[in-house]
């Protein structure tokens, strides 16, 4: 695999961990999700960074494959420029469905 590829996995999987560390002496819990505004720009600062990592995959290597590589891409492009329509509700999905699935994938695809 490249080196800049690598690179970058390592820098979408450093994300997802950064967002689980955020829940890992509380449980997930919606309503103090929509109170604790450190933990919501945070995260939304990961998420940003995994859609600009899996963008530089993807201009770098058309072909490689990560599962809803598109949607990320479109994630970070509206949290960067359409932060007005971002909703918590959209940002806590991605973190309950879509984060676990990422890592999962990601971890594989650096055979961790």
């Amino acid at each position: 695999m490249d080196n800049e590829i690598k690179t970058w996995l390592y820098d979408i999987l450093q994300s997802v961990n950064e967002i689980d560390s955020y829940y890992a002496d509380k449980p997930r819990i919606y309503e103090e999700f929509l109170i604790d505004i450190k933990t919501k720009r945070a995260i939304e600062r990961d998420l940003e960074i995994i859609g600009e990592a899996v963008n530089r995959i993807l201009k770098k290597d058309h072909s490689f494959k990560i599962n809803n590589a598109k949607q990320i891409v479109a994630t970070r492009n509206r949290i960067i420029h359409g932060y007005d329509t971002v909703s918590d509700d959209l940002i806590w999905s991605i973190v309950i469905n879509h984060i676990p699935k990422l890592k999962v994938e990601i971890s594989d695809l650096l055979r961790l």
